[in-house]
């Protein structure tokens, strides 16, 4: 039933098709959109809209929610977006002053994929799409006007990823209780369009998020750059689950002054960093929270980097499947790079508490823990381990990624 339902939605209603099937790397070229219960969406959402249960809604571009308005999208609801690059990227952006109410449940998560993926209403995991295939569209981009620590003592900025012609781009302020919405259990899959050299759309992107914006219940798979990424913000989030990130995991930035309690990150083979943990930019200083996290490393990915002055607390954090320390700088590490960190550590700015980690038996805890962080460190062995995210969160009726544990 599953499959003639699946054949039905694909050959009867005709969502896309593709003008030259994929290309080289196997990822989709030119899908050209159709008629078809697939709701297209090739204009800014301008006044309070609904997508509905049962529907697919494909965004055509970069589609932007605009200030003052409210974008709600029920349960079990599938955005599919189409392939593209630089400003042509698709992607759902939500502009500060506007809401987005994207709430799934256990049994019917909203879901953000690409037109190459096949998932009818219903399904968890993609019948077609690999896990680790990325960058076969932009990602999700929510926007407000808590403060951020910017160069030059702005109090706002244009988000990476989109172009700065674009001010529906623009983040920060000083409103920390600022609200731009709910999301949870959502799943966002397959992104990280390329918009520059180098330069790739996260898999969910949080911009100067204030306090007043509940997320919690995430799952980033598969995507080209970071899996979840801040700019700044005071906004709370609670069970994410990050499987096959491009570039890291979790990615700080800009002073972001909330706390991210119960995580999971599963790397891949091209994982930079489970952690990138970034110190403030300008005269605003801020500190952030990760605790009751679990890491599943690989034998390409660093484990933590925290950089230019990172500050923060980090506790009751698991990591495993650890390759043998590499001379590759960063493979396997858990670092502190440069001299205003080392000071952020040594004046307290920067703590680290109750973190477990399985080794192979050759290897010593400073090989991996450095700079000194060996000393809030602690072997275990395999299973053994006290401290991690609760996987309950991310039972199998709502997480595909928890399958990749």
């Amino acid at each position: 039933m599953k499959n003639f339902k699946r054949l039905s939605f694909i050959f009867a209603l005709a969502i896309i098709a593709f003008a030259s099937c994929v290309d080289s790397n196997g990822k989709p070229e030119n899908p050209i959109i159709i008629d078809g219960d697939g709701i297209l969406v090739n204009t800014n959402i301008t006044r309070n809209t609904i997508w509905e249960t049962g529907k697919t809604y494909v965004l055509d571009r970069r589609i932007t929610v605009t200030a003052g308005n409210t974008l709600t999208i029920q349960p079990g609801v599938i955005v599919k977006g189409a392939a593209g690059s630089g400003s042509d990227a698709s992607a759902l952006v939500i502009a500060r002053g506007a809401k987005i109410d994207a709430r799934g449940t256990s049994t019917s998560p909203i879901i953000f994929t690409s037109v190459a993926d096949e998932i009818v209403a219903g399904e968890i995991a993609s019948p077609n799409l690999n896990p680790e295939l990325s960058g076969l569209w932009g990602g999700v981009i929510v926007l407000g006007k808590a403060k951020v620590s910017l160069a030059g003592d702005f109090i706002e900025s244009q988000i990476e990823g989109i172009p700065p012609s674009d001010t529906n781009g623009l983040y920060g302020g000083i409103d920390d209780a600022d609200n731009s919405g709910i999301l949870t259990y959502v799943s966002i899959r397959h992104g990280g369009a390329n918009i520059g050299e180098g330069n790739e759309i996260n898999g969910l992107t949080l911009g100067a998020v204030g306090s007043g914006t509940v997320i919690q219940n995430v799952e980033i798979i598969g995507n080209q750059d970071d899996g979840i990424e801040w700019f700044g913000g005071s906004v709370n989030v609670s069970n994410v689950i990050i499987w096959n990130p491009g570039d890291d995991g979790l990615d700080t930035d800009q002073a972001w002054s909330g706390t991210l309690d119960n995580f999971i990150v599963i790397a891949g083979n091209e994982t930079d960093h489970a952690l990138e943990i970034d110190g403030p930019e300008g005269f605003y200083s801020a500190s952030h929270t990760l605790i009751n996290g679990t890491i599943k490393a690989n034998q390409t990915a660093g484990l933590g980097d925290f950089r230019d002055g990172a500050k923060g607390s980090f506790e009751n954090i698991y990591f495993f499947n650890l390759s043998e320390p590499s001379e590759n700088e960063g493979v396997g590490d858990f670092t502190l790079s440069g001299n205003k960190t080392l000071a952020t550590f040594a004046d307290g700015e920067l703590k680290f508490a109750n973190l477990q980690v399985t080794l192979n038996e050759d290897v010593e805890l400073s090989q991996v823990f450095k700079n000194g962080t060996d000393a809030y460190a602690k072997i275990v062995a395999d299973g053994e381990n006290t401290v991690g995210a609760n996987k309950d969160a991310f039972a199998s009726t709502w997480s595909w990624a928890i399958s990749g544990l």
